[in-house]
């Protein structure tokens, strides 16, 4: 039965938490790359971050940075903190995906801002390497 609770849209309530629309279905299997998928497309953030995983880690898909850069893209842009760390981390760390700190020190700005943690740390350490951005000690600190 598909209708709306609230501001639970239909797609919220196949996504909800712990991925209900794949109960029943392996997490890693082409049938859940699928349900992402068709979930992504229409938009969903968090389905769109988790397809980006997947693409990233090679579950149920073969692994391809360049598809997970294009999921993790889609979250990002919408918002998404966990997305834009990902981006960032792509950019800065990950064999495959062509080097660009300046693009590393954007994403991880945007989920720094957020209070991502993690992003706060990895752009505190850019900044005190001089990669992406000039080396500036003081602004690492505020970072770290």
């Amino acid at each position: 039965m598909a209708f709306a609770i609230g501001s639970l849209s239909v797609i919220g309530l196949l996504l909800g938490t712990g991925n209900a629309y794949c109960q029943g279905v392996s997490p890693g299997g082409t049938e859940a790359v699928k349900r992402y998928r068709n979930a992504a497309e229409r938009g969903d953030i968090k389905a769109q971050f988790d397809l980006g995983t997947m693409y990233a880690d090679g579950h149920g898909v073969t692994q391809d940075y360049a598809e997970a850069v294009k999921w993790y893209l889609k979250a990002a842009s919408q918002g998404n903190a966990a997305a834009q760390f990902k981006l960032g981390t792509m950019y800065s760390e990950i064999e495959g995906v062509p080097k660009d700190y300046a693009e590393a020190v954007k994403w991880f700005h945007k989920a720094a801002k957020q209070g991502n943690i993690a992003a706060q740390f990895k752009l505190g350490a850019l900044y005190n390497d001089g990669k992406g951005v000039p080396r500036d000690y003081a602004e690492a600190v505020e970072w770290y």
